[in-house]
């Protein structure tokens, strides 16, 4: 792993914290930081201790999406539809990695979140923000889609298809207090708290049974693409009954019934 490029480090509370290092460059992906991203992913989704993952990036800038002189303008650019296709195949695939790990994500953002940075904060499961933070779409305004790295799908998830299909098509800014109105992140936070609320919301998250919290996830996700409410709860009762099951559901009632916190184990 690229260390001073990507790096994994872990709290002794189940929280793995991923920083794009790449401040002078306003944290642009290289191709081997996307490896390298995708690597810590799966090493943080690998480790039983893990609990939430909280994505951050160094510097004023949160991701300025792909360095375009390095993987699109350098002597190793792909070439022809089928080296371009495995590009875009790349990146798209590392918001697969994060919408589908089995971890919340939280993307703590500032300054520049564009292009393929925008496609890592929507595929998170919680953003927030600080008061810098710019989204930006840049795609349509150099002669491609603004269809990219899973932004299609999710932002008219969050904001609605009339707004999605205006930033969009427009490729404008979208400034943090806009993104707070129209739900794109949930909250502004002054930048030297980011990281410190990300933690909190994540401490939050660890409290809970690692097995309502990974379905909770996966659920919510699925049931965003439910063709109907049938199917959408039938979901939700298959997996309701079997965290009834569970030692954690049994854990959570007889400390209810102590008055005190419960302990799960995450069986």
């Amino acid at each position: 792993m690229t260390a001073q490029l990507i790096r994994l480090d872990r709290t002794t509370d189940g929280i793995a914290i991923i920083t794009l290092a790449r401040a002078g460059s306003r944290n642009a992906l290289t191709l081997d930081m996307v490896h390298d991203l995708r690597a810590a992913l799966s090493e943080a989704e690998a480790d039983p201790d893990c609990r939430v993952v909280i994505l951050v990036g160094e510097g004023k800038a949160f991701c300025a999406g792909l360095d375009l002189k390095q993987v699109i303008l350098g002597d190793d650019a792909p070439k022809g539809a089928i080296e371009n296709m495995a590009l875009q195949e790349l990146f798209a695939g590392l918001m697969l990695q994060i919408n589908k790990l089995r971890q919340p994500v939280i993307a703590a953002v500032q300054g520049a979140v564009a292009g393929a940075g925008f496609g890592i904060t929507l595929a998170s499961d919680i953003r927030i923000a600080s008061p810098s933070a710019t989204f930006l779409i840049g795609a349509v305004r150099i002669g491609l889609s603004a269809g990219e790295c899973g932004i299609s799908y999710h932002l008219p998830r969050l904001i609605g298809a009339g707004r999605a299909f205006e930033i969009m098509l427009t490729g404008r800014p979208v400034l943090a207090e806009e993104a707070e109105r129209t739900g794109l992140i949930s909250r502004i936070v002054p930048e030297d708290a980011l990281l410190d609320e990300a933690l909190s919301i994540a401490r939050l998250i660890a409290e809970n049974s690692p097995y309502a919290v990974k379905h909770s996830k996966q659920v919510m996700w699925a049931n965003l693409a439910a063709t109907s409410l049938d199917s959408a709860i039938e979901l939700e009762n298959h997996v309701q009954t079997l965290a009834l099951l569970t030692e954690d559901f049994a854990e959570a009632c007889q400390a209810f019934v102590a008055k005190r916190k419960p302990v799960f184990q995450g069986r």
